[in-house]
């Protein structure tokens, strides 16, 4: 029946193009009601919900524990836009409406923004967001690790701009530390954790020009081995590693999966050779990495895929684990260190769904994200590890028209354009949705819009949908978790993690808040009685005469 009745509606939208457009909104109210729950249409629920919410809030203590554990969770281009799209996703999914569903990160008590511009570009890139939020500075757009002194693609500029990033504050302080992504381990993201370079392209040595390798720079595969000592990689990118022409033990007749490494180094072989002395695991499927145990593993290499990881609608969970499986095999195996870790799980492919304009894609990517963050919640105990949820940058996706409530997300609005043609909810400023015949829009009235492979309308033509350059969320929950709160510098989030976890360069509030816990335990023990306080100090005396 509600079928119908919004298909009538459609028909006279299209009828009544010239009138009033609060007509419109009234029909548009009436079909509406339909949708409503019951409950909802009474005050006292809405009451009721944010009475607990506001407890909640009062009943709220600040943790100020030292984070012994750090898990940072990166949307890659996951805005908050696309946070607010997988949210009703993530809910219709379950059979839900979608837009009252409480995503796992939507639990986090404190968040804040992040402003994300590059030095030099009002909207950024990955690599230099990535070098801000963990090396806590900014940077130029394609330059990773590095501060804005140096020049994109610009070899000779790299000596004494190197900056070090909180994965390897964390690894100085005796932490385990470990890069979870659904890219390639040596894209922008996960190398701002452990590289230092001019171009976040020069993934391999066949990747750089003669130049750059004159001038003595070296690859990002092989600052991953050579860099920092980082116990749990695990991503894609088995075809930076290995020599040219190496064939894919996965893909062996895919002339695009062969080895690309002009050096003729076999960088997991080398990996491997460096952990002799330690229980060391190389694996390239599902099969092997399940048997990995994180009980007896020091250390884990896992490239599931030549290049970047499939996506979570595509992917073949016969061969690859979910973000979810990564996530818990790299938190079993990092925090048997009585010292904790620092753990980097990247959403890699949100933003490469949202640069195809394959919106199901990147939603599917973002729910997948936190059904991971909700795995993590559960391995961690959270009086003792901080966590964060954010995202490098935006998209240029719009969530616009008036859709009736528990309209899929990925859907048409009721309303028709003037042009007497639908179009979707979801929308992009640009990309290779934008087709034009005749002067007109494609009709999509006998479209699958849901589908996985569907590309969404844009308003200017490009190749690849661009990045958006509004401010990020950032979502903490643990020791801490209070100093992510307001708006500020992207860069900033380095340094605060750092603090939370002392490590780093601010430690001075540590020693003093580690000697105020000791002194705290002591005055609440109980209190010896005077005579057994005599008694010791007496003894004490009576020894320093007899020895």
């Amino acid at each position: 029946m509600v079928g119908q009745e919004r298909s009538a509606v459609h028909l006279l939208l299209v009828m009544m193009m010239p009138v009033k457009v609060f007509i419109l909104f009234f029909l548009l109210a009436m079909v509406g009601l339909s949708t409503a729950s019951v409950e909802e249409e009474n005050p006292e629920f809405w009451r009721a919900q944010a009475q607990t919410t506001l407890k909640s809030a009062l009943s709220r203590k600040l943790n100020t524990n030292v984070a012994k554990n750090i898990v940072l969770f990166l949307g890659d281009g996951m805005g908050i836009t696309t946070i607010t799209a997988a949210r009703i996703l993530k809910g219709q999914l379950e059979n839900q409406t979608g837009e009252e569903t409480v995503m796992t990160m939507d639990t986090f008590p404190y968040v804040g923004l992040a402003k994300v511009y590059s030095v030099d570009f009002q909207i950024p890139d990955s690599a230099a967001t990535a070098t801000a939020y963990l090396c806590g500075v900014k940077t130029n757009l394609n330059v990773v690790g590095l501060s804005a002194a140096a020049r994109n693609g610009v070899c000779r500029s790299q000596k004494g701009n190197e900056v070090t990033s909180i994965l390897k504050w964390a690894k100085d302080a005796g932490k385990s530390v470990g890069v979870v992504t659904t890219t390639r381990v040596q894209h922008a993201t996960p190398a701002g954790a452990y590289a230092h370079s001019s171009s976040r392209k020069w993934y391999s040595d066949a990747d750089m020009p003669a130049s750059a390798k004159r001038d003595g720079c070296t690859d990002i595969a092989a600052q991953l081995i050579n860099n920092t000592d980082i116990d749990v990689i695990i991503g894609g990118g088995r075809k930076y590693m290995t020599p040219k022409g190496t064939m894919d033990p996965e893909y062996p007749l895919d002339l695009g999966a062969l080895g690309k490494r002009q050096d003729n180094r076999n960088l997991i072989d080398e990996w491997i050779n460096m952990k002799k002395e330690k229980v060391a695991h190389y694996v390239w499927n599902k099969k092997d990495f399940d048997a990995v145990d994180p009980e007896t593993t020091d250390y884990l290499m896992a490239l599931f895929e030549p290049g970047d990881m499939r996506y979570e609608a595509e992917r073949d969970p016969l061969m690859d684990p979910s973000i979810i499986e990564t996530t818990e095999k790299a938190i079993r195996i990092l925090q048997k260190n009585p010292k904790g870790f620092f753990l980097l799980v990247e959403g890699g492919r949100i933003d490469q769904g949202h640069h195809a304009s394959r919106a199901s894609m990147a939603l599917h990517e973002a729910v997948a994200l936190d059904n991971a963050v909700a795995r993590a919640l559960e391995l961690t105990n959270e009086d003792e590890t901080l966590t964060i949820v954010t995202a490098d940058h935006s998209h240029s996706l719009s969530f616009n028209g008036y859709p009736f409530r528990g309209n899929s997300i990925l859907g048409k609005s009721p309303l028709y354009g003037r042009d007497l043609l639908p179009y979707t909810t979801l929308m992009y400023g640009n990309g290779p949705g934008h087709k034009i015949s005749d002067n007109k829009r494609p009709d999509i009235r006998s479209v699958d819009t849901k589908s996985k492979d569907y590309v969404q309308q844009a308003a200017v033509p490009l190749d690849s949908e661009t990045h958006g350059g509004e401010d990020v969320a950032v979502l903490a929950r643990g020791p801490m978790a209070h100093l992510f709160q307001g708006v500020n510098e992207q860069s900033y989030l380095a340094h605060a993690m750092a603090y939370a976890a002392c490590v780093g360069a601010n430690q001075q509030h540590c020693v003093s808040t580690t000697n105020y816990r000791l002194a705290e335990a002591r005055s609440s023990a109980p209190h010896p009685p005077l005579t057994s306080v005599l008694s010791v100090l007496l003894g004490a005396v009576m020894t320093l005469f007899l020895y």
